[in-house]
């Protein structure tokens, strides 16, 4: 049976939505962050070294990284489920919205939460400095990039049903993270009516209720 390393409010969630999509059969060992870091528990390195999440153990296996777990439940236990046939069109998108959410999207949203933190986090004498500067690398750097990659979120949704073309598949659970991410922000739904509406279209999803119930709640608005 596949064991998943969940972290509350954290990439694991995915995994769990597609164990659902699936009807795979599976435990979860829970992980709480630090209340004051945020940071996950030292207790993940016994897992994986670097000790993040997700990770799954499979018997004899364990798999880390996001993508990577996504296409070994698909080949092990997927059964031709939630990915189009190779060589086919659909299936070029959907190979590369898979690579695409964690190698180019999430990393203007990351950068977008770390320089948000670094005013409360920083001690109060540099604090209004920290703020300064952590408002002027958001407008003039961050954001601009953050809004390159929701606007072709945008555009792609409007063509598609889902991103990798007129059927569901494991690249629209890779993806909602990233787009989970953009849509904390009150300023982002508002300029992205689709990608809200997109997100809110899948999160009705029987299977990602089901996670939610057995996983807990996401959110990132830390």
């Amino acid at each position: 049976m596949i064991t998943v390393h969940h972290l509350e409010n954290s990439r694991s969630h995915r995994i769990l939505w597609l164990l659902e999509e699936l009807e795979v059969d599976y435990a979860i060992e829970e992980y709480k962050r630090d209340p004051k870091t945020k940071l996950a528990p030292d207790s993940l390195r016994k897992v994986h070294p670097l000790g993040k999440s997700p990770v799954i153990s499979d018997e004899e296996r364990t798999v880390a990284e996001s993508g990577a777990i996504i296409e070994y439940i698909l080949d092990v236990h997927g059964d031709g489920k939630l990915r189009p046939e190779e060589g086919t069109d659909a299936y070029l998108r959907y190979r590369y919205w898979m690579h695409y959410a964690e190698g180019s999207a999430m990393t203007p949203l990351l950068l977008d939460l770390v320089f948000g933190m670094l005013p409360r986090e920083s001690p109060w004498p540099v604090r209004p400095l920290v703020k300064l500067i952590s408002k002027g690398v958001r407008g003039e750097f961050i954001h601009p990039r953050v809004e390159q990659h929701a606007g072709y979120w945008e555009e792609e949704l409007s063509a598609y049903d889902y991103f990798a073309g007129d059927a569901f598949t494991a690249a629209d659970i890779q993806m909602s993270f990233p787009l989970e991410g953009l849509t904390t922000s009150d300023k982002w739904r508002k300029k992205y009516p689709r990608v809200v509406a997109y997100l809110d279209r899948v999160r009705n999803r029987p299977a990602y209720k089901r996670a939610v119930d057995r996983g807990g709640e996401l959110s990132l608005d830390m």
